[in-house]
């Protein structure tokens, strides 16, 4: 089963993507910050990485940059509420995946990872 790692500081969207991966058949783990994140990366091998760009404490790029070390061929597809080309110019080069506007569609989300993880297999 594949097992994607969740981490936003904002609670709704952390659960709303928790219920929906589970409902197609994800296994999630989810955390509210980075540095909750990267203890879950040191225990769990993860398949997909979803992170917000902006929290409070580590910034997504920070978290991004930490998690490529412990998990270098990890996918990380990043969310963001502003649409800072340069951060996502830098999140692209730190090796980011997919990218994210929120408010986001959660399907474009599931579709998006289904093609993530077809590449892994």
């Amino acid at each position: 089963m594949n097992s994607i790692l969740v981490v936003d500081d904002e609670k709704g969207i952390r659960l709303l993507l928790q219920e929906f991966l589970k409902k197609e058949g994800y296994s999630t783990t989810a955390a509210a910050n980075g540095e909750e994140a990267l203890l879950f990366a040191k225990e769990h091998t993860f398949s997909c990485a979803l992170l917000d760009m902006r929290m409070p404490g580590m910034s997504g790029l920070e978290v991004l940059v930490a998690l490529k070390q412990l998990q270098p061929t990890l996918p990380v597809m990043m969310m963001t509420a502003y649409g800072e080309k340069e951060l996502i110019e830098q999140a692209s080069n730190l090796g980011v995946t997919h990218y994210f506007t929120k408010p986001f569609s959660i399907l474009e989300v599931r579709d998006v990872l289904r093609k993530i993880l077809q590449k892994e297999v």
